[in-house]
């Protein structure tokens, strides 16, 4: 129980410095107004790059999840069948 009240303790505090104060949702444009700090992105390529960024981490975080949950290291000829001798091993 006190655990949870910690955790909770904790979330509770640091929600409402996660979202922009009233002078940063002023400077912000309208996209990321009340969800950021700090000035706003200086020009268009600013998205884009984080737009990029946000599809090289998903491609990359499908991929993570997908090799491992189904490997797919059949071939007999494998890396991993010269390293571990699989008669060894049954």
């Amino acid at each position: 129980m006190k655990k949870r009240f910690i955790l909770l303790s904790f979330a509770l505090l640091t929600l409402g410095q996660s979202f922009g104060c009233p002078v940063c949702d002023r400077n912000q444009p309208k996209l990321l107004r009340g969800l950021v700090h700090g000035s706003g992105p200086d020009s268009n390529w600013d998205y884009f790059i984080v737009i990029i960024m946000v599809l090289v981490s998903l491609v990359t975080l499908f991929y993570s999840i997908k090799w491992l949950i189904k490997p797919g290291e059949n071939k007999q000829d494998h890396i991993k069948r010269m390293i571990l001798k699989s008669e060894e091993y049954e």
